[in-house]
């Protein structure tokens, strides 16, 4: 027979008793019996990106997984996690235990991808990008790092190809744009160029100059080698000018530039020039360049330039400053330059505007050679096209307007065309 004084009596003390317990729980404690998964998740995301407190965010993220072992999403987090802390056995497991269960899953062989990519294993990371594209062979992200990974392995062909046909179906990826210009000089072996400039003068000088180059490109282990030949009409004398140029492969974020010429004519050509620069491939396709210019005519001249560049869709900006010091001030030269790609890596328009004069201009450098500062405003626009993909022609038209004595100014155009071969 059931007591009914007991019964009157249990309920409010199992309440009481109930609820002196949970407030002799520590207040973390108690606020986690109640947390779901997706709220770990979301206070494991808050640790990792805006406190970058990777410990708590693993811990948060094993907790959400005892609540829900089979999450995936939680398990891919905890993975990346691992590898931003290099525990890459920890992530291996953590990704491995996704793909085991889930093979198709993106996220999961992004991820795996990743770690391996970024820890030197482009072999590993390619067997698990194609692994994901088997199940999504339309993944834009899976093909951009298939297209990242056969760069750095020196298949650079196959590379272009995938960075073509993500600018096909996706001409505003500006990551899969800046992945195509590092490849195209690479994509082929050997190229040959041919140019030629025409320069007029309104005052400053009475007859044009013409400029022609023939250049010849080879694409080695350590990066591409050009050899030139540069002949130039100026002052109604003849000059040549002997130079090679290198692109030496640091690491994938670094390489470099390195340059040397020499020409007997002296007063057409700088007897001597030099440079150097490095490059930086940055995050978010953004682009860095820090160097110098050396030129010789009959004392020594040295400019320095920095640049910063980005991708932004189917545009290419890019600021550039030479500055040269000398006895009491420092000369400065500046240009900002925009390219808007129609096509592909090699077809765009460009607009350039600048002051000064800059030394790898090679129809205006010999300028530099005044003894007085030149001061000098320019506007310059330009054409590029691919013909199946191994051919490319361009034409460029500048307009320079220049002080080239106190007080007196002149106009001078310049009319560029190029052509170059690769095979």
């Amino acid at each position: 027979m059931k007591n009914p004084i007991g019964n009157l009596l249990f309920g409010p003390l199992t309440v009481i008793l109930s609820f002196t317990i949970l407030n002799a729980l520590p207040l973390q404690t108690r606020a986690q019996v109640s947390l779901s998964a997706d709220d770990l998740f979301q206070q494991a995301r808050h640790s990792a990106f805006s406190d970058h407190d990777y410990p708590a965010a693993i811990e948060r993220c094993k907790k959400a997984l005892e609540k829900s072992p089979d999450y995936s999403d939680i398990r891919v987090f905890l993975g990346r996690i691992y590898a931003w802390n290099h525990h890459l056995d920890s992530a291996r497991q953590a990704l491995g235990y996704v793909l085991d269960r889930h093979p198709d899953n993106e996220d999961a062989a992004a991820a795996m991808t990743d770690l391996e990519y970024w820890n030197d294993h482009s072999d590993q990371a390619l067997s698990w990008c194609d692994k994901g594209l088997f199940y999504h062979p339309a993944s834009r992200d899976l093909l951009l790092k298939k297209a990242k990974i056969l760069n750095d392995l020196g298949r650079f062909k196959e590379s272009a190809a995938i960075t073509d046909t993500l600018l096909r179906t996706d001409p505003k990826n500006a990551e899969a744009r800046a992945l195509a210009l590092q490849t195209r000089f690479k994509a082929a072996k050997n190229q040959l160029g041919v140019y030629y400039d025409y320069v007029y003068f309104d005052k400053e000088f009475n007859a044009p100059w013409h400029l022609a180059s023939v250049d010849y490109k080879r694409q080695t282990k350590i990066g591409a080698v050009i050899g030139r030949i540069n002949y130039a009409n100026r002052f109604n004398s003849n000059g040549v000018q002997v130079e090679g140029d290198a692109y030496p492969k640091i690491s994938r974020t670094f390489y470099s530039y390195i340059n040397a010429g020499y020409s007997h004519d002296v007063g057409i050509f700088p007897k001597y020039r030099a440079g150097f620069s490095l490059y930086a491939n940055l995050p978010k396709s953004f682009e860095a360049e820090a160097g110098f210019r050396y030129l010789y005519f009959s004392s020594d001249t040295w400019i320095y330039t920095l640049s910063a560049g980005k991708y932004y869709r189917n545009f290419w900006f890019n600021a550039r400053t030479y500055l040269t010091p000398g006895n009491s001030n420092i000369s400065q030269s500046y240009t900002v330059t925009t390219r808007y790609y129609y096509g592909g890596a090699d077809d765009y328009l460009s607009l350039a505007l600048g002051t000064g004069i800059s030394p790898d201009d090679l129809s205006n450098n010999i300028q530099l050679n005044s003894h007085y500062e030149l001061k000098s405003n320019k506007l310059s626009v330009g054409y590029n096209h691919a013909i199946k993909k191994l051919n490319v022609v361009f034409a460029t038209a500048t307009l320079i307007n220049q002080e080239y004595l106190p007080g007196t100014r002149g106009n001078q155009v310049d009319i560029g065309i190029g052509y170059q071969k690769r095979f």
